[in-house]
């Protein structure tokens, strides 16, 4: 990778997460490779950003704090004009952290004493308005975040939940101020240091807001938000010279394998998205936690049960489930045993699929995806175009290259995954 090409560095809390800030920078002609963890050496790619994915939403605090440093550092000795913080546009964390701990260190290892925090996706509804966070027409804790198993979401001022995570001030710019423009939101921000905030929660309901911040956050070192915020932040590189062809990556064909839909996330969209396959008749292979926590026999039948079906189209295996029966396993398992079991077997999974020739995965769920990632021994995905807002198809580098969608647990249409398979590259 050459070094002076390298414009923006970014460091993501989960794997669906960060294909979805890859997609927003691919979209604004940013050519970007997503890694899978801190790589060991610089990338032979040709690239204009580099999203390091990381599994630290849940990780305990300090294990968090210590990657995403690792991270910045490689993203450092890579030579980045800048760097951005990437966490859920539903604010997924609890009062420990992570997002105000990592925020915390990466702003001391900077030398940084400012930078602003907006988790805002409109085109996937998720907006802030006052501080408060919405889903659609409804504030994220009453929505079905309020039932995350491991983030539940009870508090939708984004200002009082980051301020539970960080001993430093947290402010807000409120959408008024974004209304007049990038110049009024610099003022802001001046306004907002003066007053002792080290953080400042932005406000955003439209892609025009986003705009708006991206532009005013133009030099600033380190930005955190949603991918959301990422939509104006190629344009800068523009306006600096910096970036001439801002024409939408593409990515090569392999139409010559199998497919498959793998499921570990218990989102209510993903839930709806399952309901979807099953109402068109196509084939559907139920996973039983209890049961695999058990033995490993589900794994091989499961695969018993695709092989067959394969050649006639693409078959979906799943662990998800509703609210009531995740309690339920929950409360028999522990809440991160039973997802560990879901995703390990959905990874095993994936990988006896690609044996049988399988070439294309839709995966819906961040852990599941990082587990399926791991499990395939991929190392870096290349970003192509979307298929819903925040969910692009990405081939894996490598020499035995696969195509990937992996989507977040609550984001995509209800017929996602045919949709999906119909765009697969």
């Amino acid at each position: 990778m050459a070094v002076s090409r390298l414009l923006l560095g970014c460091i993501a809390d989960d794997f669906t997460g960060a294909t979805d800030l890859a997609s927003m920078l691919v979209r604004g002609g940013l050519r970007t490779v997503q890694v899978i963890g801190v790589p060991q050496a610089q990338l032979d790619e040709d690239v204009d950003a580099v999203v390091i994915a990381l599994k630290t939403r849940t990780l305990p605090a300090t294990e968090a704090v210590d990657e995403s440093l690792a991270a910045l550092a490689w993203l450092q000795g890579s030579g980045c004009r800048q760097y951005f913080y990437k966490y859920c546009s539903t604010f997924d964390s609890t009062s420990q952290g992570n997002i105000g701990p990592i925020a915390d260190a990466l702003l001391d290892a900077l030398g940084l004493s400012f930078v602003i925090a907006c988790p805002a996706f409109p085109e996937n509804q998720r907006t802030l308005y006052n501080g408060h966070l919405f889903v659609g027409q409804t504030l994220l804790s009453e929505s079905s975040m309020r039932d995350h198993p491991l983030t539940p979401m009870t508090d939708s001022n984004v200002v009082r939940v980051l301020q539970q995570q960080t001993a430093r001030k947290v402010g807000l710019i409120t959408h008024s101020v974004i209304q007049e423009g990038a110049d009024a939101v610099r003022r802001a921000f001046a306004q907002a240091q003066e007053d002792g905030c080290t953080y400042a929660v932005i406000d955003a309901i439209n892609n025009h807001d986003l705009q708006v911040i991206g532009e005013a956050a133009s030099e600033h070192i380190l930005v955190t938000g949603g991918s959301g915020v990422a939509m104006g932040m190629p344009r800068n590189f523009q306006r600096q010279g910096l970036l001439a062809d801002t024409s939408t990556a593409s990515i090569s064909s392999h139409r010559d394998g199998y497919a498959a839909v793998l499921s570990g996330s218990c989102s209510q969209a993903t839930n709806g998205q399952i309901d979807h396959w099953k109402a068109t008749d196509r084939p559907s292979f139920a996973l039983d936690p209890l049961r695999l926590s058990e033995s490993h026999d589900q794994i091989s039948e499961a695969l018993k049960w695709a092989k067959p079906l394969l050649a006639h189209g693409p078959v979906l295996i799943y662990g998800s489930a509703l609210p009531e029966d995740v309690k339920a396993v929950q409360k028999h398992l522990g809440a991160t045993a039973a997802g560990e079991i879901v995703e390990h077997a959905l990874s095993q999974i994936a990988v006896g699929l690609r044996e049988m020739g399988v070439k294309s995965f839709v995966v819906a769920g961040g852990e599941t995806s990082g587990a399926v990632v791991k499990a395939l021994g991929i190392t870096g995905l290349r970003i192509g175009a979307a298929i819903d807002p925040g969910v692009p198809w990405t081939i894996g580098l490598g020499d035995q290259p696969v195509a990937l969608a992996l989507k977040s647990g609550n984001f995509g249409s209800r017929d996602f995954f045919s949709k999906a398979l119909e765009l697969a590259p």
